[in-house]
């Protein structure tokens, strides 16, 4: 490895690598969240996760299930050296880092990397700046619904709230990334089945459903992908979905994004 990285222990004591452990806990919280309104994996799976952060989805999964496979899609490289570090400790040979973004064609895309919160770089930080008022929701939402560490947080008042807000975005650096499609991967790696796609990537999630080829719906059994939804995009993507052929879609907020425009899409054959 080319420099010593960070670790940090989960609330249940696993050890990680991580960029910020403060970050990771918050992560973690969300895992079951995925697991909703029908949507299950079971050993022997293949998951595809685009939007991997440092692999805390795929670490869950392979601790869980001995036999699951893993393809995680990290563009940025600060966050894809902890993702592949994760990958390397709790899912040798079964939990794959992919260095790539994913859009309908080869190419790059501009991303934006913030050193104090990770999981919110993305190549659309449009989906922030519009509202403004939008992010500071989201953290205030997060705060109130911190894990069980930090629960002192729901009681910051609103100026700290926009301080931490204005912290996370502050030190922003930029990167060239590498995008592909999602039936690229499938291709080259000859996948015949995915079991779950989860789709969580700040802003690009409706170019990664369009990189799926029509040939390749039928091999996917469930997705859970997170929606912003302005533009019509939510419902795209639910009309999307039923024409693939996904009979069971339900969609659900999160109770710490309600002031947002951020939507669950649960959808299962």
């Amino acid at each position: 490895m080319a420099k010593t990285l960070k670790t940090g222990k989960l609330e249940d004591g696993t050890e990680l690598y991580c960029l910020s452990r403060t970050e990771a806990i918050v992560l973690d919280s969300h895992v079951d969240g995925y697991y909703q309104h029908g949507v299950a994996i079971k050993d022997g799976d293949t998951v595809m996760d685009v939007g991997a952060n440092i692999g805390i989805f795929g670490v869950r999964a392979c601790q869980r299930y001995p036999n699951v496979k893993v393809y995680a899609f990290e563009p940025i490289p600060d966050i894809f050296e902890v993702l592949q570090a994760n990958a390397d400790k709790y899912g040798k040979g079964r939990f794959f880092p992919m260095a790539y973004g994913v859009s309908e064609t080869e190419g790059s895309a501009t991303f934006t990397y913030f050193p104090n919160s990770p999981a919110l770089s993305t190549a659309h930080g449009e989906m922030w700046n519009k509202d403004p008022d939008m992010f500071v929701n989201a953290v205030k939402g997060s705060l109130n619904d911190a894990p069980k560490g930090f629960r002192w947080a729901r009681f910051l008042p609103r100026f700290a709230v926009r301080m931490i807000a204005n912290y996370l975005r502050s030190g922003a650096k930029k990167f060239e990334c590498k995008l592909i499609p999602i039936s690229k991967v499938i291709a080259d790696n000859n996948i015949a089945r995915i079991d779950l796609l989860k789709i969580d990537c700040e802003g690009a999630e409706i170019l990664a459903l369009k990189s799926i080829a029509a040939s390749d719906w039928d091999k996917i059994q469930q997705v859970v992908v997170e929606i912003h939804d302005t533009d019509g995009r939510l419902d795209f993507a639910i009309n999307l979905l039923k024409e693939k052929g996904f009979t069971k879609i339900n969609t659900e907020t999160e109770k710490a994004l309600e002031k947002t425009n951020l939507i669950n899409v649960y959808a299962v054959r």
